[in-house]
């Protein structure tokens, strides 16, 4: 696939801190984003730590040139790794001298991003600026009181704030967080643009058949950190009629793991929970055919890809009221809300689903697909197109 613009290829180059191997959404989107503008023709470079211990690497990951810093893990957290910032400067340097990037987008205002987004400023290169953050997500890294927290909370927003105006452009994937950017980081312009996804590769492939479970499935999908609440889902899914016998399939790993498999034991309901970690992308796709519901009982959550992929699957949806959630569901049409942490009203809204027909059931199903066309990859690839291109139609924001 090449640029439908017929424009010109550029050189772009992606910073994030966090990218595969690791498993959240701005990782994911970090990784697509490379993915689908080098299929358009774009000369791709991804700027990202290292996720071992060593100097600074460059080489090709499935088609794009990655440069991995050298990190250092961090001892409050499983698998995060970080950059220092006097140990990745001169590189930094060094791979803008190599690459000469057209344009450089970065995926957050931390480490590595702060960095690039300083050398592009003194280039002179053009500068789109992308946020995945929500203060909470800092928690899993900060074993401190909440009001230390808040406070960290309150400098980051801040930080994000002077990293972020130095960019010709900046967007988030949700209305609702382009909000939170005015008020907390006192950023004036801010675009909504959505993540995407391709929502056709989560459906069955013709003549594709896929063994379903004996039991009903609700399925949660993301890391294992305390925002995302998986001990909500599991405690209200024990709440939830014996008769129904519904199970829980949990994807990913993270530092609350073994807290949640005690938890589960606590309840009785080892036999009905499986916690799978890490799965390859096919099981995953897998995972949400075979589900009956998907649930995020997450609070943190700027966009929720895990849910567009779930509805790209036609599944109906319970999630937590919260963030930018709600606007994945039309309540009772393809699924419903629930207020944060009350895992009976949890459990209710998993049996108002579990009690309907399976006729109903596929008919929320739809409803969540029919919901996600507006999500096209395609069109968020393009925007991005026009956006580093400096286009002025693309540079319009609320």
């Amino acid at each position: 696939m090449t640029d439908p613009t017929g424009a010109k290829p550029m050189t772009i180059m992606i910073a994030s801190d966090t990218y595969p191997p690791h498993i959240n959404g701005a990782a994911q989107f970090g990784y697509r984003l490379s993915q689908g503008m080098r299929k358009r023709g774009h000369d791709v470079h991804v700027v990202t730590f290292r996720d071992s211990v060593g100097p600074s690497i460059s080489g090709p990951e499935d088609g794009a040139m990655i440069h991995r810093l050298r990190s250092h893990s961090v001892p409050t957290h499983e698998y995060w790794r970080i950059c220092l910032p006097w140990e990745i400067k001169k590189d930094i340097v060094r791979i803008f001298d190599q690459v000469r990037p057209d344009v450089v987008h970065v995926q957050c205002h931390y480490m590595v991003g702060k960095a690039v987004v300083e050398e592009a400023g003194r280039r002179g290169i053009r500068t789109v600026a992308t946020n995945h953050f929500m203060p909470e997500n800092l928690d899993p890294f900060l074993p401190f009181p909440k009001w230390f927290k808040k406070i960290v909370a309150r400098n980051s927003w801040r930080d994000m704030g002077k990293v972020f105006r130095r960019a010709a452009a900046v967007t988030t994937p949700t209305p609702l967080a382009a909000k939170a950017m005015h008020k907390h980081a006192f950023l004036r312009k801010v675009l909504p643009v959505s993540n995407g996804i391709d929502a056709a590769a989560y459906e069955l492939r013709p003549d594709e058949e896929v063994a379903m479970p004996e039991n009903p499935m609700v399925l949660f999908v993301g890391r294992l950190a305390e925002e995302k609440h998986v001990d909500v889902l599991i405690e209200a899914v024990s709440k939830t009629p014996p008769e129904f016998k519904l199970h829980v399939e949990v994807v990913g790993g993270g530092e609350v793991r073994n807290a949640l498999e005690e938890r589960t034991a606590e309840l009785g309901m080892s036999d009905r929970v499986m916690f799978r970690g890490a799965i390859s992308d096919e099981e995953l796709r897998l995972a949400y055919i075979r589900s009956t519901i998907f649930c995020m009982p997450g609070t943190a959550e700027l966009q929720s890809l895990v849910t567009l992929e779930a509805m790209s699957a036609s599944k109906p949806v319970v999630l937590a009221d919260a963030m930018a959630l709600p606007h994945l569901v039309d309540e009772g049409v393809n699924g419903y809300l629930f207020p944060p942490g009350d895992s009976d009203a949890l459990a209710k809204k998993l049996t108002t689903i579990l009690s309907l027909s399976d006729e109903d059931r596929k008919t929320m199903g739809k409803a969540s697909r029919e919901m996600v066309n507006k999500h096209s990859i395609d069109e968020t690839l393009s925007t991005f197109e026009s956006l580093y291109r400096g286009d002025a139609a693309a540079d319009k924001v609320e």
